[in-house]
């Protein structure tokens, strides 16, 4: 009788030996966090596709060095990154002076850096100017002329001219010219005198001074009457409600940059020898340019019109 149960209870003993010998079934692979992604605006200063070239390195870098996702957001015109900040998601951008003061007085932004040349110059100036062959060289001499703007919400581009005539005793330069425009871009407003759609245009020293490199006829066509005190390069700000942490990784990041052989390297594509840091306080220009023109940052209307 016990011979003849042993056998199957032994059978039953090692099948449940084997079954605790077997492999263990895999957990399933864990999941990796989302991906962190912040939305960057970029101003249309020059051509778009130009624009777009010059930052993605930029961009990518810095996804290197802070474990973040960047994305650029082209916008249409300046007064977009202002007025659709929020609705369109972004998390910082690069601003133009104006833009920024603007951005800092209703959105809190906080500046972080700037980039500098290799001539040590981290700032930007507004240039107003006209056509050697026109004839124009004083405020009397633009009666009845078109005026090529950039954009109501720039420094160099629209600005620079409205203090220039204040100066000169014209508080309304629309009625005193034949037309006032904005061409959305610097480059646009110095082609736009180039090519004689405009008698007068008015755009960012920088921007002026590469096409005159690229273009002789800029340099030798092209005269000089007014320019602006200097402002702040276009800076990178981003939301003050970010994590201080990581603001703190980016602006380290960009200030970095020039100790580092592949931050060199991206450096000199981007046309800059460094980033350095930018405070509030480097915008007392654009601050004093409103005060003097009676521009209440809080409600100034930088609709193109």
């Amino acid at each position: 009788m016990f011979r003849r149960t042993i056998a199957p209870v032994a059978c039953a003993l090692c099948l449940l030996l084997l079954a605790g010998c077997s492999p263990k079934e895999p957990h399933p692979p864990a999941k990796k966090p989302p991906e962190r992604k912040l939305q960057v605006g970029l101003l249309p200063e020059q051509n778009i596709f130009r624009q777009i070239e010059r930052y993605e390195p930029l961009m990518a870098y810095l996804g290197k060095k802070t474990g973040v996702r960047y994305e650029l957001k082209i916008l249409p015109r300046y007064g977009n990154i202002v007025n659709n900040f929020k609705s369109l998601g972004l998390d910082g951008a690069f601003f133009g002076s104006f833009t920024y003061a603007l951005a800092h007085s209703r959105m809190g932004l906080v500046v972080l850096a700037r980039p500098e040349g290799e001539n040590g110059i981290s700032t930007y100036h507004g240039l107003l100017f006209v056509r050697k062959d026109s004839r124009i060289r004083t405020v009397g001499d633009m009666k009845g002329k078109r005026l090529a703007c950039v954009d109501k919400a720039t420094t160099a581009g629209y600005l620079l001219p409205l203090a220039y005539f204040h100066e000169n005793g014209i508080n309304d330069c629309r009625k005193y010219l034949k037309e006032v425009y904005f061409a959305g871009t610097h480059e646009d407003a110095i082609l736009d005198v180039l090519n004689r759609k405009a008698d007068i245009g008015a755009a960012k020293n920088t921007v002026y001074e590469r096409m005159a490199a690229q273009d002789n006829n800029v340099k030798k066509e092209l005269t000089i009457l007014a320019v602006s005190p200097d402002v702040p390069e276009t800076a990178l700000a981003l939301r003050g409600d970010l994590e201080e942490d990581l603001k703190r990784k980016i602006k380290e990041a960009l200030l970095a940059m020039g100790q580092d052989p592949e931050g060199k390297e991206v450096l000199r594509q981007f046309g800059a020898a460094r980033f350095i840091e930018t405070r509030d306080g480097d915008y007392e220009p654009v601050f004093r340019y409103a005060r003097e023109l009676h521009l209440d940052l809080a409600t100034y209307d930088y609709q193109n019109d």
